[in-house]
Parts: C-alpha cells; structure tokens; sequence
C-alpha cells in the first residue's frame, strides 16, 4: 500500500513522548530523572515549534538525552567490561520507512545524530565500530574523546559488579501532517562484552516507526527485545487493537512470556495517542502535545 504524500496527509494532532530506560532505579535521584526526561520532551516540542517534522523532534529529545550524564547513552553511557564505552543508536522515519543505526561506537558524542547521517546518505542501514567512525569524518561529524564519555558513576557501578543493568533512551513522535519518527540510543549493559550490540541499533528490534501505523522506541533486556522483534510486533498489536496503551501493555507481555526478559517501551500512534508500559520498576517517560503547557511526566 502507497503512503500519501506529506502535502496530501491531512492535519493531525502532533505529540512527542521520550523515555529515559528501563533499567532506571527507583530509588536513585528520581528528581534528576523527572528533569532530564521533560528536558527532552521540551526539546523534542521545540523542534516543531521551529517547523521541524517528527524526525526533527525524536533526533532532538534523544541528543538531549544523550548529553546528559545521568541516562545510559552517549555521556553517561555504561561500561564494557574493559572499562569502555561502547554505544549503539538507531532512527527512522515513518513517512518512508527509511532508516539508519550505528553501533559499537566510542568517538561520537551524539549517535542519534550519525544513525541520522547514515540513514539520510541512503547506501546503508547499519554501520558499526571503525566503520562508523570513519563514516562520522566523512560526513564532517566531530569527534570526541572517549574519555569524555565516561563518568565516575559508571565507573563506580563497573567496580561494583552491576552486571546486567543498563538502560536506554528512545523517542517518538507524530507531527501535524500525520508523520510519525521513532529514536532510540544506549550504551548497553553494564559489563557486557566489548563488542556485544542490542536492540537500539536494530531496526524492528528497539526501533521501528509506518506512518500507517504509529512509531516506538524499546528498552530494556535487549536479547529478550531481539527474540521477539519487540518494536515491530507492538505495532503489529497497535493494529489489531487501535489502543496506543493497550497495545503497549500487550507487547511487554509478550518480552516477558516469549522473550523471558523484562522492559518496556513507548508508543504513539498516527493520531497521536501515546501509550507506554514496562515490567521494571521504574521506566522515567515525559510527553507533549497541544493540550499540555508544560511535559507530562508521571512518576
């Protein structure tokens, strides 16, 4: 089936919704937490106030996050086991089903932004490590040092053995013409293998995003996501059920069940019904939309 035109699509309701991950700890600066997330929400609101398109927005939230050191992605990322960041990132546009990702990376301060250049450049999908990098000079993006990248909080959590325990950062959006985008970055799990890559970096997985349908971001136990290609299916349950929320509720039901893993995920459909769930404790989300004066952020 063709999708319309932007310049056909009739006027819908925009909204953004941003999540901070899955793994976050209840009892742990729930304050910084509730900030950060309406930050970016706020950022992502701002994109379309500045005539930007829900790809405009998701890629904004998610660069918002990914600055501050609190979330697991880009500063602030979790450690390998040899001490060193590793992240992984993905972005797509609904409106064509174009998408790009990245993984494996530790010399970009925003991977949100260099999915978006691989993704814009059109040759590939995914590139990941050296290959990444190399992509990132060539298309001007600048480089950091990895250093900088690494907080005396992940540092301790590494020392600690915290195992396991990551997180991630993910947005999605509709805009007024009825486009919907998806975002989502990490830095993985505490611990994990250098060279292990998740869900965030893989399209149907931790991101997908139909204007016919609707767009989510995952978090989570990314091999669990893996198994049952979490992102795509929930739209699947969007579809069946045309509940943003009951759909997302369906959908951690099946990572739970079939991928024996816990998470969860955001969601929001063409007409811009948001829906959220999660298995976790806690999963800090925030959102927009006309009828809100400022982000909804309710934990």
């Amino acid at each position: 089936m063709a999708m319309a035109p932007p310049s056909e699509s009739p006027v819908r309701v925009p909204a953004i919704l941003v999540h901070g991950g899955a793994g976050a700890d209840p009892g742990d600066g729930r304050d910084e937490l509730r900030a950060g997330v309406a930050a970016a929400a706020r950022a992502g609101w701002r994109a379309f106030a500045d005539g930007g398109r829900a790809l405009d927005a998701v890629e904004a939230s998610v660069r918002t996050l990914e600055d501050h050191p609190r979330f697991n992605a880009g500063r602030g990322s979790v450690l390998t086991s040899a001490g060193t960041v590793e992240m992984d990132a993905s972005i797509m546009d609904g409106e064509r089903l174009a998408c790009g990702a990245v993984a494996a990376v530790s010399r970009v301060a925003n991977p949100v932004t260099l999915a978006r250049r691989v993704m814009e450049d059109e040759r590939h999908v995914l590139l990941v490590a050296d290959g990444a990098h190399a992509f990132a000079r060539a298309v001007g993006l600048p480089e950091c040092d990895p250093a900088t990248l690494v907080t005396d909080r992940q540092r301790a959590r590494l020392a600690a053995h915290a195992a396991g325990r990551g997180g991630t950062v993910g947005a999605v959006a509709v805009d007024r013409h009825g486009a919907v985008a998806a975002a989502t970055s990490t830095g993985g799990m505490v611990g994990k293998h250098p060279g292990r890559v998740g869900d965030s970096a893989l399209i149907g997985c931790g991101t997908y995003a139909d204007s016919r349908l609707g767009a989510v971001s995952c978090t989570g136990a990314g091999e669990a996501i893996i198994r049952v290609v979490l992102a795509r299916r929930a739209l699947d349950l969007l579809q069946e059920t045309d509940d943003a929320e009951r759909a997302a509720r369906l959908a951690v039901d099946l990572l739970v069940k079939d991928g024996r893993g816990d998470g969860g995920l955001i969601l929001v459909d063409a007409r811009g019904r948001v829906g959220f769930a999660h298995s976790t404790p806690l999963m800090p989300v925030a959102w927009m939309m006309p009828t809100l004066d400022a982000p909804r952020v309710p934990f």
